[in-house]
């Protein structure tokens, strides 16, 4: 019963990308030359004034001399390029930026962590995962560490490295207290598919409380108490599920049922065949009520469930019969024995027992030759030789001279 756990990716940057460019250029004024800050500035104005385009071709055009000068025009290439929706050029030029070690102002941070949001929203998990970790070492306060961890998270399970799927997860979990769907869902995928059974069940149950109403946390709470060996814990969980509204599958309802039957419960787990789809129509389902009803000792509607099964099949009228007889519906029984397909000298042996318990010992011997005729057995030798001695007896004492009273 356990689901195979799909990839998700968190598209949002999370950060303000953005980057606040005129504050910034003020305090980098002192270090680009001259030239290059009069361009930066305008190429500032013209993003300001929603005329990115312009911008780019304006700063696209310079050929910085100075490193400096030119890691910074770099960035504000990045940013721009990001704003007009072209990431490949984006992700290069701010790449650059970054490489070149130069930017160590206020923003260079930002500038990190812009080019590690924009490598993860473009599936380059690998390129954007060193960026994050390298942004962890110096985190500034009014940045959230916890969003860097769950992005690292995010990071690893997308190319399936999942130990450190954990390990960012811990970190991220002993910054952020609050429970949430799909930091745990990453949590859930990488623990099932380290097979960490035991595990996974207290973070299943915070998905319940978060999702009481979605299936698939329940099924897979059940599939891995069923695969630990705890059919206890699997029923409570699949029973709770049915009583609090949650709409099981009929795959459930079939395991949930097995579940009661094998607890002891079979009335109960009668009543939950009962409510399939198909209970009343398909010749299994049939059969399986009929001996839940059976162990139940509820012989009346086990029988009725055995006839309805075997009119829908008659591989079910064997066991249809046998219960009759057992009843005490030896007649009826009869009948059932005479539709039954196969099983020939089960079938004469059960009609032995039937025209026994009718004291017809002379048809009972009769049909115990028949089924030893078919296949010699202990059962058929011994009623032979038991209804013999019986029909000798009865000859006996029909023979036996009459005493008169003088």
């Amino acid at each position: 019963m356990i689901k195979t756990f799909t990839k998700t990716l968190v598209l949002p940057l999370g950060v303000a990308l953005g980057l606040a460019l005129s504050s910034n250029i003020a305090v980098a004024g002192e270090q680009l030359s001259q030239y290059t800050a009069g361009k930066v500035q305008r190429a500032h104005q013209l993003q300001q004034d929603e005329k990115v385009a312009e911008a780019i071709e304006l700063l696209a055009a310079l050929t910085p001399s100075k490193a400096y000068d030119k890691a910074f025009v770099q960035r504000m290439l990045g940013v721009f390029y990001w704003q007009q929706g072209n990431t490949k050029l984006a992700i290069s030029n701010l790449k650059k930026a970054v490489d070149s070690g130069l930017l160590q102002d206020e923003q260079a941070w930002i500038t990190q962590r812009m080019l590690a949001d924009i490598l993860l929203s473009n599936e380059e998990f690998k390129q954007a995962l060193p960026h994050y970790y390298a942004l962890t070492k110096a985190i500034p306060e009014n940045q959230k560490a916890d969003e860097l961890w769950l992005r690292i998270a995010q990071s690893h399970y997308q190319v399936e490295e999942w130990k450190p799927v954990l390990s960012a997860m811990k970190r991220y979990e002993n910054l952020h207290r609050k429970d949430e769907v799909q930091p745990l869902t990453i949590k859930l995928g990488a623990q099932l598919q380290l097979q960490q059974w035991k595990s996974s069940l207290p973070t299943l149950q915070r998905l319940i409380l978060l999702e009481p109403n979605k299936l698939v946390w329940w099924q897979q709470t059940a599939g891995i108490q069923l695969r630990l060996g705890r059919s206890k814990d699997a029923l409570a969980t699949l029973a709770l599920a049915d009583r609090q509204g949650v709409v099981l599958s009929q795959q459930d309802l079939r395991t949930l049922a097995q579940l009661y039957a094998q607890q002891g419960i079979p009335e109960r787990a009668a009543k939950t065949l009962a409510t399939l789809d198909n209970a009343k129509t398909d010749p299994q389902l049939l059969a399986d009520q009929a001996s839940y009803w059976q162990m139940a000792k509820e012989w009346d509607t086990s029988i009725h469930y055995w006839r309805l099964a075997a009119a829908k099949n008659n591989k079910h009228r064997w066991a249809l019969a046998q219960l009759l007889l057992q009843e005490g519906q030896h007649k009826i029984a009869l009948k059932e024995l005479d539709k039954v397909s196969g099983r020939k000298s089960d079938v004469e042996l059960a009609r032995v027992r039937a025209y026994y318990k009718l004291e017809s010992f002379e048809q009972a011997l009769i049909h115990a030759k028949r089924a030893n005729n078919i296949e010699e057995s202990p059962a058929s030798k011994s009623w032979i030789k038991y209804l013999t001695q019986m029909r000798k007896m009865q000859q006996s004492q029909v023979n036996e001279p009459q005493l008169t009273a003088i």
